[in-house]
């Protein structure tokens, strides 16, 4: 007798509730459960902003609310600080059950940042993004942003699909704070991060990475700037001496070479746009952002709370498809990896 694969649980987090995030966060949800048998899918949000009770009854046994009332009703497409906390809420709620074992895996719809910072007065820290909230809901120092996309056959001379991966050193940083937040220690602690995350989540036994210099021209041997010498190329050197397959500085506009797209499992950048703005560039707006180094698996799409079509029956789910559909796999691979 064949085995059955065990019920894979995923929760998402409907997002800003004025955006398109619990939109296409119910349309991903229902064509994610149509190909793919063992899951169940919980939304965590207002029942209000989640009319699921007209789709087919049998994907309603695998798709659930779990309510997160909002603070104050919601117009689509205009913003209200005053449900910062339900936003939070959510987030702390999808944290909490993928921490206890309840979910395998958390998917995040956007989320508006200013709501959250005009909204939220505790504290007095500045709300970033995600990456830095989940990292101090779970207690880690260090995680990694990574964006991923599928790359089709015949692109840029590819022979096959291939995953492009790009993975950041540092992220919501202004670029004039970008230099002072780097230091051996750090680059090499992302380099971990991905290979290791790459080898326990995503499978692959023994990933080949490629990471960027800071200055134009990778630093032109100190001439444009040092921090490839004094702080990049150690950094790379330490991660070869633990074995991994790791290469660089390389300069920032040919890091990503077409020829090594067959090759390169992820790519690092050493800031935001240097990574971002060639992955969105080809990824066709199908990129998902996975955070690495978390004891937990998160995904998310790519793009943002898009108010200026939210409510209008406009939003493309694909983004959001795609996050599932990597968190699925993600959580399956870690499953296998444990047993």
């Amino acid at each position: 007798m064949i085995q059955q694969p065990a019920l894979v649980n995923l929760v998402i987090s409907t997002g800003e509730p004025a955006g398109v995030g619990p939109e296409v966060s119910v349309a991903a949800a229902l064509a994610f459960l149509q190909v793919q048998p063992n899951v169940i899918i919980t939304l965590l949000g207002d029942r209000s902003l989640l009319p699921i009770a007209e789709i087919p009854q049998d994907l309603l046994t695998r798709l659930k609310v779990e309510e997160v009332s909002l603070s104050v009703p919601v117009i689509s497409g205009q913003l209200n600080s005053l449900n910062a906390q339900y936003v939070l809420e959510m987030l702390n709620t999808a944290v909490e059950g993928c921490l206890d074992g309840r979910f395998a895996a958390m998917v995040t719809a956007p989320i508006q940042k200013s709501v959250i910072n005009d909204g939220c007065t505790t504290g007095n820290v500045l709300f970033t993004g995600h990456t830095e909230y989940l990292a101090k809901l779970c207690h880690r120092d260090h995680v990694v942003m990574m964006l991923c996309a599928s790359l089709p056959a015949g692109f840029l001379g590819l022979q096959s699909a291939r995953a492009l991966r790009v993975a950041l050193a540092t992220t919501h940083l202004p670029l004039s704070d970008v230099p002072s937040a780097l230091s051996c220690e750090h680059i090499l602690e992302t380099i971990r991060i991905v290979d290791s995350d790459l080898r326990t989540k995503f499978g692959i036994a023994k990933p080949v990475i490629r990471v960027a210099g800071l200055n134009p021209h990778a630093g032109e041997s100190g001439y444009l700037g040092r921090e490839e010498i004094e702080i990049i190329s150690p950094a790379i050197q330490a991660a070869k001496d633990l074995d991994m397959q790791v290469s660089g500085p390389y300069p920032g506009d040919t890091m990503f070479d077409a020829g090594c797209l067959e090759t390169v499992d992820a790519f690092i950048a050493m800031y935001h746009d240097q990574g971002l703005a060639p992955f969105k560039f080809v990824s066709f707006g199908g990129g998902v952002n996975v955070t690495l180094g978390l004891p937990i698996i998160r995904t998310s799409v790519d793009h943002g709370t898009a108010l200026d079509i939210a409510g209008k029956g406009l939003a493309d789910s694909g983004s959001m498809l795609e996050a599932l559909g990597l968190a699925y796999q993600l959580a399956v691979n870690s499953q296998s990896a444990n047993t």
